[in-house]
């Protein structure tokens, strides 16, 4: 059985037992939290929401906080000789999937 699920602005494809780094959410390590936007059911019949599943949840548990690799970014703007160089880490957490709960 797997779902499709809505967070932080991007689908996820997950099934029971897989980790996915998500951009940080505001729980404590080793806490449970239940994600309730599901797009998509499948695994022996297909459900679809419209756009989601009313009553589906998938229940993930917070693995860890971390800080991502650099992301660098520049800036050029011509025949101005302005040249910029910017380096940021995203904050994203590792979740592990527990249970899907169908709709």
């Amino acid at each position: 059985m797997y779902a499709v699920i809505h967070t932080s602005g991007r689908q996820y494809k997950v099934a029971v037992g897989d980790q996915i780094d998500i951009d940080r959410i505001g729980a404590d390590q080793g806490a449970d939290i239940t994600l309730d936007q599901v797009l998509l059911i499948g695994g022996e019949g297909v459900k679809i929401g419209t756009p989601t599943l009313e009553g589906a949840t998938v229940s993930a548990k917070v693995i860890e906080h971390y800080l991502d690799a650099k992301r660098l970014t520049r800036k050029y703007r011509r025949r101005q000789r302005t040249r910029r160089k910017v380096g940021y880490r995203p904050a994203k957490t590792r979740i592990e999937i527990t249970a899907i709960q169908g709709g």
